[in-house]
């Protein structure tokens, strides 16, 4: 099933890795396109122009709300967080998962980085999320078979996967979908895998494997399919710089 990505895997580790200075150029890009995408599936209104412009320059756009700026800024914390975990190598957590939330809603005051207490409704969906005093033990069991049973899982298995229970637990009163996007790239980075951008076009395919998953007795295929698309493509990616630089050099 994943002979295709586990060939293009291979082949990335055999070649050199990147200059430090490249590496940081591309890993600064694909953060602000990342950012971008993640924000606008939700709902914000910065265009990529603009998400560059407020996360380089620190630019405020004109007649944009002041929590789309701050989503962005929160964004950007959350990923350079997420890739510090990874450099040090710490086994996800609940605190972890925690830590990430809290720079994600930046703009927020009382809902960072702790479990909604209230019951919510998922806007299109006919999945009910979790109630609010049963999110402590949900969210213990989902990490214990993160660490067991889903251990041994292909990473595209396992990114897709705890990604929808994740998202079906629904932890937080918000930023659910912007923290679990990340989740997925810090279990790909550590991994030895690119992370990667799960584009605004694709909304619709994306929740649509939600749907499939809650109408299909838990069967994770259809998001296992579009993560799988993305890693692979930016495998190829990442070998095309890489096959690009040694013919510099």
């Amino acid at each position: 099933m994943f002979e295709e990505i586990d060939r293009l895997f291979a082949k990335l580790k055999s070649l050199r890795p990147l200059s430090p200075e490249s590496v940081k150029r591309l890993g600064e890009d694909f953060m602000i396109d990342f950012v971008y995408n993640s924000n606008a599936i939700e709902g914000n209104t910065l265009t990529l122009e603009e998400t560059a412009l407020v996360l380089k320059e620190g630019i405020t756009i004109d007649k944009k709300p002041l929590r789309h700026h701050l989503e962005a800024f929160g964004h950007k914390e959350a990923y350079y967080y997420v890739e510090e975990v990874v450099k040090e190598k710490r086994e996800l957590s609940e605190q972890i998962i925690k830590d990430i939330h809290y720079l994600v809603l930046m703009g927020a005051s009382s809902d960072k980085g702790v479990y909604r207490r209230v019951p919510v409704m998922i806007t299109g969906s006919s999945h009910q999320p979790a109630s609010p005093y049963l999110i402590p033990s949900l969210m213990e069991r989902m990490m214990e078979e993160y660490h067991t049973t889903m251990k041994d899982m292909h990473v595209v298995e396992r990114v897709a996967l705890f990604h929808l229970k994740f998202e079906s637990v629904h932890p937080f009163i918000d930023g659910n979908g912007r923290t679990g996007r990340l989740l997925m790239n810090l279990d790909l980075l550590s991994a030895g895998y690119p992370p990667i951008n799960m584009k605004f076009h694709d909304t619709r395919r994306y929740y649509d494997s939600f749907k499939f998953y809650h109408e299909n007795e838990g069967d994770p295929s259809k998001l296992i399919e579009l993560v799988q698309e993305y890693v692979q493509a930016e495998l190829i990616r990442y070998i095309s710089v890489l096959e690009m630089a040694e013919e510099l050099d």
